[in-house]
């Protein structure tokens, strides 16, 4: 089996297994809010990780939050914010090419009276820097995805946290790190972003578990309202498990980064220029992250080759996972520019720490058989 689709989720890896184990089956299954021993000893346990997690990110042990996902991450970052902060403007700026958990939150923010800006972006999925200085006056957040999960794209982050700076400081950033995370060195002190979420799945951790960053500086409101865990930030009974699974998850990332980007690079460079020497045409920029890399096929429909893939036991994607069951083109590269017809041909590769170059070349020779065997001449 080749999985070239680790941007939709990735495979559990065994630090993580092994750490679900220690805690399923040791004794730091008790309420964390328990005032006996063993809910003592796991509230310490949940607070160590909570700890550990934050240096990880360079924040504070006090600005992180373990949510469900990262989805529920952006609601409570966005929605939250916004809640609390109803004087900070009226105004919001973002782009069309982010994910559905962010461009759906907009929707309803738009709903309540909000303004939303949706800035241009070029063909290398950058938004436009002029677009974003025009408008930031007024404005009361910016949100923009780090990474693009579909096209790989890096946001020039420093240059919007740099135009905020001079333009209008009050202004919030939201970051979405969902495909950022254990790929780019994230520092969040050093960023200048306000808010970001987070993933576990998408770093070889499990679902179920997410992380969401608010500077200690920015006041939300919470989303989910009970007990008040989570100093009342996300009420419900912590999950030992779940952060420490997401702890484990990360510090394996952060020790194999170095190493996983080289080895992404490589397999990526290789894929472009096999691919574009068979009449495909490469959709991700060329300064794009080199875990994701998104081809437009030149005589088949994305749909039929990744099915075609399929049953070679070869794994890839054609739009997000969180938007595929709609059966459309990828808004995302419609976005960019990218002509229908390509878009409707494009299929999403995307790599892990644990894809190698054999994989890529078995790939390559995969697309050959199904061209000679299925393509019509």
């Amino acid at each position: 089996m080749i999985y070239f689709d680790n941007s939709a989720t990735t495979k559990p890896c065994q630090e993580v297994i092994d750490r679900i184990s220690e805690n399923l089956t040791g004794d730091l299954f008790a309420n964390p809010g328990s005032l006996h021993t063993l809910g003592l000893k796991a509230d310490k346990e949940y607070k160590s990780v909570t700890s550990s997690v934050a240096s990880m990110l360079g924040a504070g042990a006090d600005e992180i939050y373990f949510t469900s996902c990262g989805t529920e991450s952006a609601n409570t970052a966005v929605r939250g914010y916004l809640s609390r902060n109803k004087r900070a403007g009226n105004r919001i700026i973002s782009t069309r090419t982010e994910h559905k958990a962010t461009l759906e939150t907009l929707k309803l923010m738009e709903a309540s009276g909000y303004e939303v800006v949706y800035v241009s972006v070029g063909s290398d999925g950058k938004p436009d820097l002029n677009e974003i200085r025009d408008n930031l006056e007024g404005c009361a957040l910016m949100c923009f995805t780090h990474v693009n999960n579909e096209t790989g794209a890096i946001l020039p982050l420093d240059d919007i946290v740099t135009l905020r700076n001079s333009v209008n400081r009050n202004c919030k950033i939201y970051l979405d790190c969902v495909q950022s995370l254990g790929k780019l060195d994230i520092n969040l002190k050093k960023t200048g972003v306000d808010m970001a979420s987070f993933s576990g799945h998408k770093i070889h951790g499990i679902k179920g578990v997410g992380v969401l960053y608010v500077k200690n500086s920015v006041r939300i409101d919470p989303l989910i309202l009970g007990g008040g865990q989570q100093k009342g930030m996300r009420s419900g009974t912590e999950s030992l498990v779940l952060a420490s699974s997401f702890e484990a998850a990360l510090a394996a990332a952060r020790e194999h980064r170095e190493t996983a980007f080289n080895n992404a690079s490589e397999i990526n460079s290789y894929l472009r220029e096999e691919l574009s020497k068979r009449g495909n045409t490469i959709l991700s920029p060329d300064d794009a992250l080199p875990f994701v890399l998104n081809c437009s096929f030149a005589k088949f429909e994305s749909e039929t080759m990744l099915h075609c893939l399929e049953i070679y036991d070869i794994f890839v994607s054609t739009v997000s996972a969180c938007s595929s069951k709609a059966k459309k083109v990828s808004y995302v590269l419609l976005e960019c520019g990218v002509d229908r017809k390509l878009a409707a041909n494009a299929v999403r590769i995307s790599l892990s720490r644990y894809s190698t170059m054999d994989d890529a070349r078995e790939f390559i020779r995969t697309v050959d058989e199904i061209y000679d065997r299925y393509l019509v001449q």
